[in-house]
């Protein structure tokens, strides 16, 4: 990949993004008894152009059908990441409320500037078992993970991430940043916000090594492959047991993509997903990936033939950027993540990690 990370390695290396989270956590919570759920939200003060790819076969979704390229809104204020299954989305209610009280939203009345829409697309994991079922978020988690918002924030067991379990193993929330070096769209920046909790594996049973260190190779981010104590304690784990289950997240770029842009930025990010989880896409996720384009940057436009986009080969590169940028945030999600609910963390099991 010719870039570097950007200066968080986060989202918010893309100017114009905030994220926050909001969660319950009891230390004693088991698989059934107490509460082990959470919010994410991705801010975009201002408005951001956006875009979905839905690509799992039991997707759980808020205005998406909005994102469609051909329809009539074009930017998003926020959105919401989840835990709590469809019950989750309710969170969505108190994103709405916090950037309505801050003037955030589709302006509706030229008179009154506190009349606004505010546009907040969302997408939930299936997280239910963690924890005791009927504890999921709620309007008051949105309100407070987009109260909370900011460029610094956590990685791990943490917002959405709380419940989240990738195969056998604790999953998470993770993120990653490109700054590309070269080429038309050198200097402009793509980043990932995931959260993991795919039914397929999320490492190698021949190496204990992720999937998704396969791109940049395990001594990108300090590790070696396991020992065969690790990786026969590792293989020993049952299989995860729930039907219903997903990995959601954001990916964005400072490039000024319109709709269609982002829509593809969405679609191929999802390779990165492919990368990194397998199987991937399957009947018992519901993978969703929204895509942001802040528009701060201005990349060099190359010519290119009339027929095409103009921005083509900057949109390229960003697609690019994006699928590397996803399969590094699900790895991030897995190293970043510790036991939850007597779920197992990827560091438990391979103890080389970061030695």
């Amino acid at each position: 990949m010719n870039g570097r990370a950007g200066q968080r390695n986060s989202l918010t290396d893309v100017p114009g993004l905030l994220v926050g989270h909001h969660h319950r956590l009891d230390p004693e919570a088991t698989l059934g008894s107490g509460a082990a759920t959470g919010c994410t939200v991705v801010r975009a003060p201002g408005g951001a152009i956006a875009a979905v790819d839905v690509r799992g076969g039991g997707p759980g979704t808020r205005e998406t059908d909005l994102l469609d390229p051909a329809n009539t809104v074009r930017q998003v204020n926020s959105i919401l990441l989840t835990g709590g299954s469809a019950y989750g989305l309710a969170a969505a209610d108190g994103v709405m409320r916090w950037l309505e009280e801050h003037g955030e939203g589709i302006p509706m009345d030229p008179t009154d500037p506190s009349r606004v829409v505010p546009i907040v697309p969302g997408a939930v994991i299936f997280d239910l078992p963690v924890g005791e079922w009927g504890i999921r978020p709620t309007a008051e988690f949105g309100y407070l993970a987009a109260a909370a918002a900011a460029v610094e924030f956590e990685r791990g067991s943490v917002g959405a991430g709380v419940g989240a379990r990738a195969g056998s193993i604790k999953g998470g929330v993770g993120t990653a940043s490109i700054v590309l070096s070269d080429g038309a769209a050198a200097g402009v920046t793509v980043a990932a916000l995931i959260v993991a909790n795919p039914v397929g594996s999320v490492f190698d049973p021949r190496t204990g090594l992720p999937w998704g260190a396969g791109t940049d190779g395990p001594e990108y981010f300090g590790l070696r492959p396991a020992d065969a104590e690790q990786l026969a304690n590792a293989n020993a784990l049952a299989v995860k047991g729930t039907v219903l289950n997903t990995t959601i997240g954001v990916v964005a770029t400072d490039a000024p993509l319109d709709p269609v842009g982002c829509r593809r930025m969405a679609t191929t990010a999802h390779d990165g997903l492919a990368r990194a989880i397998r199987p991937a896409h399957s009947p018992l996720d519901g993978d969703t990936l929204f895509a942001l384009a802040t528009g701060t940057a201005q990349p060099t436009n190359f010519p290119v033939p009339f027929a095409f986009p103009q921005d083509l080969l900057v949109l390229d590169e960003v697609c690019t950027a994006a699928a590397v940028c996803v399969e590094r945030a699900i790895v991030d999600a897995v190293l970043a993540a510790r036991s939850v609910a007597g779920i197992p963390s990827y560091v438990d099991l391979f103890t080389a990690f970061g030695e």
